[in-house]
């Protein structure tokens, strides 16, 4: 099996071994979910479901980042505890996946059960001399990483002002550099805290899932995996920091990214309102509809919603689209082969339509392995 790997930005073999290990980075739980995080969860599943089948025992590690700048604004903003907020919206996170057939993840960690062990790491970075303390508020410092930018491949500007859009806040004159990030923040006043060596605060999102990633799953990761959104700053800061630390090498074995969805030629996003919401989807189509237009599409590949099109897929679920036709060992190798090619899941699921209505044995028989590993 071969799969898109950001380091290297070239395909690389995925080495099965009997125990493996998977990291998807999960929701900030203050809002409802979005296609956006459908398209990426569905294509994960069905990256855990075959390497599954191809014998592995994979442990699938998805956190819930429920402290965070995010959350504690809006659980502020509707007058209500972040707790109490982060809660809800993750059980409502996690119906709507199990109605699109996700399997459950092994470990679903809360970012508030860590906080001891992300403190463990902040104290080890700064004995590495990877870190310094500003007035209770203690910075990763980029420049004791030669290498950092290897993952997202982009210029210092560029960086910069991504780290501006996106929360990394490089106007703040208490770093030695514009591009250094936050380990552990001080609490303002009216917000949660945790005891530290460097007074109340509380952790910064980058140490959250190194920290987690690492204690539940060991070094290296094989498969860290989010949207294409995440790759700068935080799987670049999460790479910088836990490969500072002691262990084995690299972190993550392989980075894989989901593309992005847009509408009308523009990216989904909250701040422009044209978020399409998961809830609303399922109230108008079939979850299984749904999460077969969503592998209709490749998993690295940006990609444009018009609900016509899934209104169309809607019509061809009373019957299978192929012919019956069966190839026998033509048609198992080609459905193989299709996922074994960086998860190429609209080839495949072609092939398990069109043998899906066939009266042969065989055909039935392996219809029925393609159904599990697509999740149909």
């Amino acid at each position: 099996m071969r799969l898109y790997d950001e380091t290297s930005g070239q395909l690389r073999e995925v080495e099965i071994r009997s125990r493996m290990t998977m990291y998807v980075c999960g929701i900030t739980p203050y809002d409802s979910s979005h296609l956006g995080h459908a398209f990426t969860y569905v294509h994960f599943d069905v990256l855990a479901r075959y390497l599954r089948y191809l014998g592995a025992d994979l442990v699938h590690g998805q956190n819930v980042t429920d402290v965070d700048d995010d959350i504690l604004r809006a659980a502020a903003e509707r007058n209500v505890d972040f707790r109490e907020l982060a809660e809800r919206e993750t059980r409502e996170f996690e119906r709507l996946m199990s109605a699109l057939n996700i399997t459950p993840p092994t470990h679903t960690p809360r970012a508030t059960e860590f906080v001891s062990e992300m403190i463990e790491e902040v104290r080890a970075l700064l004995a590495q001399d990877c870190g310094y303390e500003r007035d209770g508020t203690v910075y990763f410092r980029v420049k004791s990483d030669p290498g950092y930018g290897r993952l997202s491949k982009l210029g210092r500007d560029e960086m910069l002002l991504l780290a501006a859009e996106r929360g990394g806040h490089p106007e703040d004159p208490a770093k030695d550099d514009p591009l250094d990030f936050v380990l552990w923040q001080r609490s303002a006043p009216g917000e949660p805290w945790w005891e530290s060596p460097w007074g109340r605060g509380r952790p910064g999102w980058h140490i959250e899932c190194s920290t987690m990633a690492r204690r539940l799953l060991g070094q290296p990761v094989d498969i860290h995996g989010g949207g294409t959104d995440l790759i700068f700053p935080h799987h670049e800061s999460e790479l910088a920091q836990a490969e500072a630390l002691p262990g084995e090498r690299p972190f993550v074995r392989h980075w894989v990214h989901t593309g992005q969805v847009f509408q009308s030629g523009e990216k989904m996003s909250k701040s422009l309102g044209n978020l399409v919401f998961v809830h609303d989807l399922l109230d108008r189509h079939d979850p299984l509809v749904v999460r077969r237009f969503l592998l209709r599409r490749r998993y690295s590949e940006d990609w444009d919603f018009e609900e016509g099109h899934l209104d169309r897929e809607g019509q061809t679920k009373a019957a299978p689209t192929g012919d019956g036709s069966w190839a026998g060992n033509a048609d198992r190798a080609a459905f193989f082969n299709a996922l074994d090619d960086n998860m190429n899941t609209p080839a495949a699921l072609r092939i398990y339509e069109r043998v899906a209505s066939s009266s042969d044995a065989e055909a039935r028989a392996f219809a029925d392995e393609a159904r599990e590993i697509l999740g149909l």
